[in-house]
């Protein structure tokens, strides 16, 4: 376990379902620092290194990365930023209970979990539209639909896991309405 005090917030949700809107708007008004695993991986992908190249691979089948390369990037990212953050948004992260479990025991035990719960349908349809100006090559319907199958299968034991954590917002009202409500639970937990 490091030094780290500052709150640290796990955003849970399918693709799609808001949570990168969701952590700017926490970012803004409360000055935490988000880290996107999503963005730490694209990074490491655009650097061209060896692991970069294996990345490619991993994330065109839709599968899970290895936790030992997340939680690596992952510790590099937030000890750079201890001086200058209120907390951390871990958006996207754990992808399954064992990483969840690895995070606490590498870097510091969550303080709150955001679950942003919305239908897969839904999700679909905000991934299609995001597709039309991204640029991102795992936003094609092919991928998208293994991206669920993925998220499905692993999601519920870390819900289950850290149901004492876990604040449920519904992703089906708009990003005002989705903030509203995390930001109560956000007050209590900076206060």
């Amino acid at each position: 376990m490091s030094e780290i005090t500052l709150p640290t917030v796990w955003i849970l949700g399918g693709p799609g379902s808001g949570k990168g809107t969701l952590c700017d708007k926490i970012v803004a008004k409360y000055g935490f620092t988000h880290i996107s695993t999503g963005d730490l991986l694209r990074d490491e992908v655009n650097t061209g290194s060896e692991r970069g190249q294996e990345l490619v691979k991993i994330m065109k089948e839709g599968a899970l990365v290895p936790t030992s390369i997340v939680m690596e990037l992952l510790n590099e990212k937030i000890k750079s930023k201890l001086e200058t953050s209120k907390g951390f948004l871990i958006d996207g992260y754990p992808r399954e209970k064992k990483q969840g479990e690895e995070f606490e025991a590498a870097i510091k035990p969550v303080d709150m979990v955001l679950y942003l719960e919305s239908k897969d349908e839904t999700m679909v349809q905000r991934l299609l539209k995001r597709a039309e100006t991204s640029g991102r090559s795992d936003d094609n319907l092919e991928t998208i639909q293994k991206r669920l199958r993925t998220f499905h299968d692993n999601n519920d034991p870390i819900i289950e896991a850290y149901k004492s954590k876990v604040v449920i917002i519904s992703a089906e009202q708009s990003a005002e309405a989705v903030f509203a409500e995390a930001e109560k639970k956000l007050d209590t937990l900076v206060a």
